[in-house]
């Protein structure tokens, strides 16, 4: 019988066990710990990660996170490694086996193979006394008391203690590299994150209309521009100066307050301080900015010259929000 109570306690029990294992493994940040670190840091190679069952699926994750964070990495799954995987091993790689017990008759047929090889390999190991554990030349600790399964045999918790254990890994790595944003955006073009490290305001702005009137423009050449550029401002310049801008918001309110519009020039209803943004900003600045002051557009400026308009609707586009 489906019981909602049931399965909220199952949740939560779950979610608690595993957030307390996690806690637990500050105690294995050790001198091996930092002896791993220090040996793949120092590696001429790549991180061959390895491993069988969930843990498989652990160490292509931790190959993924490494590849996204400047330490050049690839997965080998453990039973294929003694079937001609081995081959993808170079000599100056440096190997990450994991494994909850240690003792899969994979596991313990490979490390002899890796070893003879001359390569380095790092145990990411729950058995402290198992063979993966006693025959690596480092040994990183991810043990836990006990699954989140009831019956204590599903890989749960111990999954997720080699995921952190690995992303511990991947941020000291990343940290001794002094790995920036600017790194992180060449390996991440794609998708909204890597819009939001390299994506520039003229990226946007230099494809939009570049809507503009002058301080004696009327209230009809006010409106036609704001319209037919459909970003819901306009520039005002006086000669090539900006003086301030006008948005459809302004007209409205203007409208509300003034009986007679017909002698409204640009001039007279006008923001002489409106936001701006430099167009070699990143885009996400312009949308921080917009956030900040509740808008949905800036002007954009090159050289401190009026250069166009960045709305709102560009950011939505890109997939920025």
């Amino acid at each position: 019988m489906f019981s909602p109570e049931q399965v909220s306690k199952n949740a939560l029990e779950t979610i608690q066990l595993e957030a307390e294992s996690v806690k637990q493994l500050a105690q294995y940040i050790n001198e091996s710990f930092i002896k791993a670190v220090r040996i793949i840091h120092e590696s001429k190679g790549r991180v061959v990660v390895t491993g069988i069952g969930k843990s498989a699926v652990i160490a292509q994750k931790m190959v993924a996170t490494f590849n996204s964070t400047g330490a050049p990495a690839l997965f080998m799954h453990a039973a294929d490694a003694i079937h001609g995987d081995l081959g993808m091993i170079q000599p100056d790689d440096t190997t990450i086996i994991i494994s909850k017990s240690g003792e899969s008759p994979e596991i313990k047929v490979l490390v002899p193979f890796i070893k003879n090889f001359g390569n380095p390999v790092i145990a990411l190991c729950g058995n402290e006394r198992s063979y993966l554990a006693t025959h690596a030349d480092i040994f990183v600790n991810s043990t836990v008391e006990k699954e989140a399964c009831p019956n204590n045999l599903a890989p749960t918790t111990s999954t997720t203690a080699q995921l952190v254990m690995g992303d511990a890994l991947a941020v000291c790595l990343l940290s001794l590299k002094g790995f920036s944003s600017k790194d992180f955006a060449r390996y991440h073009p794609g998708g909204a994150l890597g819009k939001q490290l390299y994506l520039r305001v003229a990226d946007m702005s230099n494809i939009n209309e570049k809507p503009q009137v002058k301080p004696d423009s009327s209230l009809r050449e006010i409106i036609y521009e704001i319209s037919s550029k459909r970003l819901g401002a306009t520039a005002v310049l006086d000669g090539d100066k900006l003086t301030g801008i006008i948005t459809d918001g302004d007209i409205r309110r203007m409208l509300e307050k003034n009986e007679s519009p017909a002698n409204v020039k640009a001039a007279d209803i006008l923001n002489a301080k409106p936001k701006t943004i430099d167009e070699t900003e990143l885009a996400v600045a312009a949308l921080e900015m917009m956030r900040q002051y509740d808008i949905t557009q800036l002007v954009v400026t090159k050289d401190g010259k009026y250069s166009g308009f960045i709305h709102l609707h560009d950011l939505v586009r890109e997939g920025l929000i």
